[in-house]
């Protein structure tokens, strides 16, 4: 089974992927990490010299190149549901788990890394989540698309191990 894991970014998709791939014994893959290395540099190199369209193709056909593998756990960029049909592809390929925080959380953990994140460089408190808020809105409708929906209450949950016992047949999420 190929899990992909969506959700707008600071939502845990790369730590919670990293530790379910683990429990699973599943190959770990993150697709921005595939675009920089086959870009030859970071994501904020690429949106600020090659521009988001150049890199939102990328980003397809590293969510295509998945597909090789029987077993995996996806970490994708918050975006990648949003553009082409790639949300529709993925509910084919595999399955979607979207990882909801509200924005309290991802403000908090966004707050930190800001000039990591091309979308959201110089961008201060207010500004941040006022753009938090908006994206989110705007995504929300292909996030909701997820087979199965996970809701953050607190930000510490052990979302890798509660998604490892649902698959094995735990009731602990919602099925959107």
């Amino acid at each position: 089974m190929r899990i992909y894991l969506i959700g707008f970014m600071g939502s845990g998709k790369s730590h919670t992927g990293r530790l379910l791939a683990a429990l699973l014994q599943y190959p770990f893959i993150e697709l921005d990490q595939w675009i920089e290395e086959a870009a030859g540099m970071d994501i904020p190199a690429i949106f600020a010299n090659k521009g988001e369209a150049w890199f939102r193709e990328q980003e397809q056909q590293a969510l295509w190149r998945t597909a090789s593998y029987p077993q995996a756990v996806v970490s994708c960029g918050g975006g990648t549901p949003c553009f082409f049909d790639n949300m529709e592809w993925m509910n084919q390929q595999g399955l979607t788990v979207y990882l909801h925080a509200p924005v309290d959380i991802l403000l908090r953990r966004l707050r930190q890394g800001t000039a990591q994140r091309p979308l959201l460089a110089g961008e201060e408190e207010q500004a941040l989540q006022a753009f938090i808020e908006k994206k989110l809105a705007e995504r929300e409708g292909y996030y909701q698309q997820a087979s199965v929906l996970y809701s953050q209450k607190t930000g510490e949950e052990d979302i890798a191990r509660e998604l490892c016992r649902y698959f094995g047949g735990g009731n602990l999420l919602n099925e959107a």
